[in-house]
C-alpha cells in the first residue's frame, strides 16, 4: 500500500505531466476542499471523481508550462496522512498572465488512493492571474 507521502509526491509529479496517470491516484469518492476558492467564484469543495475531474480539467486546460517546484512533503506518524508545501508557476492562457502560487495540501489516503485533499493557496494571486474579481464571499 502506498503511503500518503508517496502518493502526494506522485500527485505533483503527474498532475500536469501525466494527467492520465494522475487520475489513477484518486479515489472515486475523493473529497477535495478548497477553502479559499469561493473568493474566485469557484467551488469550496469537490465531491467525487466527476466534480474533481471537471474542475481539474478546466485548470489543466487554462494553464501552459505549469510547473511545481520546491516541493516539501511532511509525513505524519499515521502513514495514511501527509502534508505538502509546494510552489508553482505557469501561464494562464486566457489572460496571458504569469501565475505564481504557494500551496499547502493536506492529504489522506484510503485503500491505496487519495481520498481527501485540503488545498490552501493565495486567492489574490489567483485572481490577478485569472483577471477575476474577488467575491464578497471572502470579505
Amino acid at each position: 500500500m502506498s503511503s500518503a507521502a508517496q502518493l502526494l509526491h506522485l500527485h505533483f509529479q503527474t498532475f500536469i505531466d501525466d494527467h492520465e496517470q494522475w487520475k489513477t491516484l484518486i479515489a472515486d469518492d475523493l473529497l477535495w476542499e478548497l477553502p479559499y476558492a469561493p473568493g474566485l467564484g469557484h467551488p469550496e469543495r469537490l465531491n467525487g471523481r466527476n466534480e474533481v475531474l471537471d474542475h481539474v480539467g478546466w485548470f489543466v486546460g487554462a494553464v501552459e508550462n505549469f510547473r511545481f517546484h520546491d516541493l516539501k512533503i511532511h509525513a505524519f506518524a499515521d502513514p495514511g496522512m501527509a502534508v505538502a508545501e509546494v510552489k508553482a508557476e505557469g501561464l494562464i492562457k486566457p489572460t496571458g498572465r504569469i501565475y505564481r502560487q504557494d500551496y499547502v495540501l493536506f492529504c489522506r489516503v484510503e485503500n491505496g488512493k487519495i481520498a481527501f485533499l485540503r488545498e490552501y493557496f493565495d486567492p489574490i494571486r489567483a485572481a490577478h492571474a485569472l483577471d477575476a474579481p474577488i467575491s464578497a464571499a471572502q470579505q
